[in-house]
């Protein structure tokens, strides 16, 4: 084929850090003994198989992108290619890759991951299995709680520097705390600002949208009415006030059904994992240095 070249090369990029980690599961996992040919085998590469299901797999994906049927030429290639995959991945474990590459390590805990949990979360649970998880996790799919603020702005540079703008927003503080109007005294030493924040309750990713992490922090800690000590933000300082709160409310299942069906899958592919490890743990010999501090 006159381009057999390239697409050589680019079957082989396309395969090959997948069928690194494959290998490297299979000689993680396995013991001394070769791997045993199995009925759909096309080919044994030194005693590893390269399976039918694969090669149909590569075929179905080269005629995906061909007009034409594919030929004997076609199917020549693919194989050869499949072979030169399973040939580049064990050379790579004989070079120790699979410990020394951080990418492959990293795909190799992936699928390893992937194939201990895979179980435990394909498993379906009964509409009474998820209403009881979804009662005894209330707290974790009730709608968030919302809070109302009212929020004034000074800004810095270059109208003041960061020292004066401090104080400013210090002494506007102070006076919210007297009593004086918010209006009043965001009119006497506030700023406009592009995107304040909307006088409205919100639930915490607005909070956090508009006027960042700290004030939500500072927010979800005070009490309806409380001033709050000026806070960095967008090249100035702002001043807090929270005008209410509104707590989280329970959601009935019938609204949250799916989150649920998708949290206890998650739940159970981590218990899954936990349990594999503490297996692999409890028979493997594991020495800690001593200035760890572990």
């Amino acid at each position: 084929m006159a381009d057999g070249g390239s697409r050589s090369v680019a079957w082989l990029g396309a395969g090959a850090l997948a069928g690194v980690a494959a290998a490297g599961l299979a000689l993680l996992g396995g013991g001394d003994a070769p791997p045993r040919p199995a009925p759909g085998a096309v080919a044994t590469v030194n005693g590893a198989v390269v399976r039918d299901a694969d090669y149909q797999r590569a075929l179905a994906a080269l005629a995906a992108d061909r007009r034409e049927p594919i030929g004997e030429s076609e199917r020549r290639f693919v194989l050869d290619r499949l072979v030169d995959e399973e040939l580049l991945v064990q050379r790579a474990l004989e070079l120790g890759l699979a410990r020394s590459d951080r990418l492959v390590r990293n795909q190799l805990v992936a699928a390893m991951i992937a194939a201990v949990t895979e179980d435990a979360a394909a498993a379906e649970p009964s509409d009474a299995a998820l209403r009881a998880f979804h009662a005894e996790n209330a707290d974790f799919f009730a709608a968030p709680g919302r809070l109302r603020a009212r929020q004034l702005w000074v800004r810095a540079a270059p109208l003041r520097t960061p020292d004066e703008a401090r104080a400013r927003a210090v002494e506007a503080a102070a006076r919210l705390r007297a009593g004086e109007p918010f209006d009043a005294v965001a009119a006497a030493l506030g700023d406009p600002l592009v995107a304040p924040l909307p006088d409205a309750a919100l639930p915490p990713a607005k909070i956090v949208e508009y006027a960042g992490l700290a004030a939500l922090a500072a927010l979800s800690e005070a009490a309806p009415g409380a001033v709050g000590e000026p806070l960095a933000h967008a090249g100035g300082f702002q001043v807090l006030v929270l005008v209410e709160r509104e707590d989280p409310r329970p959601v009935p299942y019938e609204e949250v059904a799916d989150e649920v069906r998708a949290e206890w899958h998650r739940r159970a592919g981590d218990a899954a994992l936990r349990r594999y490890l503490a297996e692999l743990r409890a028979r493997a010999e594991i020495h800690v240095a001593a200035d760890t501090g572990r």
